[in-house]
């Protein structure tokens, strides 16, 4: 038939045929097989492993994806017709070229580097909705914090204020009992410090030290 196999690399080949005359079919089929055993394998449509359709108004193809250093076989027939041995031409493919290799090997890194980025922004994201969601149940759960420690500071102002107000009107109180007693005795008067902890010390003061001195000079 004819059959030719050029411009072979290691993924690509390029086949032409003679168009075929007695072919009344709308396209050709281009099948080909890799590492082809013609003992253990027949000519039918399927032993192949791929089978491209080309329009009859073509008579030459572009194989692509093929694998490096394989053994193809490749036949060419019309539509509905199995390849026959003179419509099958082998061919052996190349190693692969330096610079293919390069193109893969960055097309993997990319998608591999590509993948990890959105990997890496969907638990950022995650990470950052939980946080959200925390801070604001917290706030939820302790709206009056603030309140609460405003209202305990002026409630402590209060308390120390009504505490010195009854400091003031105890001390008032000592007065006016010491400017109205005939005798002219000074009774100290023990006034507790609402403020302190500890227990208050009494002390006498002068003039109620003298106090049983002045009795025994009258019972004698």
């Amino acid at each position: 038939m004819g059959i030719t196999i050029q411009n072979v690399t290691g993924n690509t080949a390029v086949v032409i045929w003679p168009k075929m005359a007695s072919c009344a079919d709308s396209f050709y089929s281009v099948m080909y097989h890799p590492n082809w055993n013609s003992v253990l394998s027949s000519y039918s449509r399927k032993s192949f492993h791929k089978e491209e359709r080309v329009p009859t108004s073509r008579s030459s193809f572009v194989l692509e994806n093929l694998t490096p250093l394989t053994t193809y076989i490749l036949c060419v027939t019309c539509q509905s017709a199995s390849p026959s041995r003179d419509q099958c031409r082998t061919f052996h493919t190349l190693q692969a070229d330096a610079a293919s290799a390069s193109s893969t090997k960055k097309e993997l890194a990319l998608g591999i580097w590509l993948t990890s980025s959105v990997l890496l922004l969907v638990i950022a994201a995650i990470l950052l909705y939980g946080c959200l969601h925390l801070l604001c149940r917290r706030r939820r759960e302790h709206p009056q914090a603030p309140n609460r420690a405003s209202e305990e500071g002026d409630g402590r102002k209060t308390w120390a204020k009504s505490a010195a107000q009854e400091l003031g009107a105890q001390s008032q109180t000592m007065r006016d009992t010491e400017g109205t007693n005939p005798g002219g005795i000074q009774l100290a008067t023990i006034i507790e410090n609402p403020l302190a902890c500890q227990e208050p010390i009494v002390r006498a003061s002068k003039s109620q030290e003298a106090v049983p001195t002045t009795g025994q000079f009258s019972a004698m």
